[in-house]
């Protein structure tokens, strides 16, 4: 009797164990709910990867490894932050998770948009990724300067390959003189500093349509996908002509630290490795859609490719800026030569051949 009077009270501890243990599962499962969003569109290849892969990809890994379920809440297009503010967004907690351009806080990241720096890089948007990856790792600083503004990076976000849309044709270089091209932020550069006489607009993508229309500018510095259907620049801009700029990494994913510090432990590391991922995808997505872009583009108005002599004749006008704008960073504390030294280094580490090769001292 007592043997089998200790088995029940075992029994019946353990029985009462479980169910205080799936009480106590229960009682810490909880819905996440996730604001994220960015100034551009969803048809903008980078914002739509975060709502057609990041998003399900997050739910899907969250709900199938923890207890805990989750809910976006999405502001894209603007809807909660423009593409200038969507940084400042992330910091002050609008935003919870933001997709953004560093080409709009060239004031507060200066160092961030490093392969700007190089124009006429590679246009494969992978090899980007993978030469920012590289960077970033070398380099914890760039990481580390999120910190100040309240925020994590998650994922380096790869652009297609940059071009030249305008609503002339153009041939030669010195063709450009006088007319008025839209820009990003430090790629505006790559206009003022190659003597070509050139006139720099900078506005937003989501305003180009309008300036273009209007005559405030007479083309832009845009990749094929955004100069086709997705933002109809095409139809204010029927001449598109390939020089080859380059595929630059210059978007970034940041979660606001306040959220990301008081999310469960279990689940920072499975949203860290789908932005790994996600960083990944926009590469491979753009360097798909790049040709698909371009057949698309040639059918529908004017694609000139220009021989690699118009690419180099730019090259060779821009080849001493990257040093002057090195010194200038040097003289504010960021390790600006030895950043741009390892871009140069790291894209001929995957096969790259750069029409003018740098020389930053």
């Amino acid at each position: 009797m007592k043997i089998k009077s200790l088995v029940t009270s075992v029994a019946s501890v353990i029985a009462v164990a479980g169910l205080m243990g799936a009480v106590s599962t229960i009682a810490n499962a909880k819905e996440i709910v996730i604001r994220i969003g960015s100034g551009h569109p969803p048809t903008v290849v980078y914002a739509g990867l975060m709502k057609s892969f990041f998003q399900p990809e997050v739910k899907k890994a969250i709900e199938e490894n923890t207890d805990h379920t989750v809910k976006f809440i999405e502001g894209y297009s603007g809807s909660i932050t423009k593409v200038f503010d969507t940084f400042e967004g992330i910091q002050n907690g609008v935003l919870d998770i933001g997709g953004f351009c560093f080409c709009f806080e060239a004031s507060k990241l200066p160092m961030h948009a490093f392969q700007i720096m190089l124009p006429f890089g590679t246009m494969d948007p992978v090899q980007s990724v993978a030469i920012a990856n590289a960077i970033y790792k070398k380099f914890p600083s760039l990481e580390k300067a999120f910190e100040k503004y309240d925020q994590t990076m998650l994922a380096r976000i790869g652009d297609g390959g940059y071009n030249l849309g305008t609503n002339f044709p153009w041939k030669e270089v010195s063709d450009l003189k006088g007319h008025k091209i839209l820009g990003a932020g430090l790629n505006l550069n790559w206009m003022k500093q190659a003597g070509i006489g050139i006139i720099p607009v900078t506005d937003g993508l989501p305003g180009w349509y309008q300036k273009i229309k209007t005559g405030l500018a007479e083309g832009g510095i845009m990749f094929p996908s955004a100069w086709g259907p997705v933002f109809k620049l095409h139809e204010v801009g029927k001449y598109y002509t390939t020089i080859g700029f380059g595929s630059i990494t210059w978007h970034a994913l940041n979660v606001n630290n306040r959220f990301w510090n008081s999310l469960p432990a279990e689940v920072r590391p499975i949203i860290q490795e789908v932005a790994d991922r996600y960083s990944v995808q926009t590469g491979v997505f753009n360097k798909a859609g790049y040709e698909k872009d371009m057949d698309w583009l040639r059918k529908n108005i004017t694609v000139t490719d220009l021989p690699a002599s118009v690419r180099l004749d730019w090259a060779q006008r821009l080849k001493d800026w990257p040093q002057a704008y090195a010194d200038e960073l040097e003289a504010k504390g960021f390790p600006a030569k030895a950043i741009l030294n390892a871009t140069l280094d790291e894209a001929e580490k995957v096969g790259y051949t750069w029409p003018v090769r740098y020389v930053v001292k």
